[in-house]
């Protein structure tokens, strides 16, 4: 059998990509909570399966010498805009690690390969303005291959980066991340709250045609 041409291969994707879309944008048209997204989840992860039209020739991780942690994020659907779901395929080296933030919109991780170490907070409680924001952990998960994670807009998590190799995981917002610049971040070790976006997130990259 004639192996598959780069081209084909694009193309295959393009159409992957749009349908598993076309199917999340009606799964989520009607109230997102929690069994919804779980339903997002599974639906992303059936493209997930399709390793092969994710390959680290059309998505690299970050060279060697952008350091450890350095990570790499690419648009899946640029052409849907800004007002749109939007579905990036993530490269994280490992050694990354984030400080607890929210997205401001429901988002799904689910992992093509690699891990990502996640810790989930609740607030058990803030001073009078909403500047520092007290948190203690509620759960810890790995996602990776057949291990998704979900979070409802406010839900705040922070990832750790672990195993030896780069990750490749989907993430899927409700809007796109350059839009959300209500998010915010909470130092772990004073409870500070800045503005995740302007302080912590750098652009993404374009991907493959």
């Amino acid at each position: 059998m004639t192996a598959a041409s780069p081209e084909d291969l694009r193309q295959a994707r393009r159409g992957a990509v749009a349908d598993t879309l076309a199917d999340i944008r009606r799964l989520s048209a009607a109230q997102i909570d929690r069994a919804a997204l779980d339903r997002i989840a599974a639906r992303l992860a059936v493209l997930a399966a399709r390793a092969e039209l994710f390959s680290r020739a059309d998505f690299p991780p970050p060279a060697a010498e952008a350091g450890v942690g350095a990570s790499t994020r690419y648009r899946l659907n640029p052409d849907d805009g800004d007002e749109d779901i939007a579905l990036y395929l993530n490269s994280i080296n490992p050694g990354k690690k984030t400080i607890p933030h929210n997205h401001d919109t429901w988002a799904v991780i689910v992992a093509i390969e690699g891990q990502e170490f996640n810790r989930v907070y609740r607030r058990v409680g803030q001073n009078a303005d909403g500047s520092v924001i007290r948190l203690e952990v509620e759960r810890e998960l790995t996602v990776e291959p057949g291990t998704p994670i979900a979070f409802l807009a406010q839900d705040l998590h922070s990832i750790h980066v672990a195993g030896d190799t780069p990750t490749l995981h989907f993430h899927l917002y409700g809007r796109p991340l350059e839009t959300l610049t209500g998010r915010i971040g909470v130092d772990p070790d004073t409870g500070a709250v800045v503005n995740y976006n302007a302080t912590q997130m750098k652009p993404s990259e374009a991907a493959a045609a």
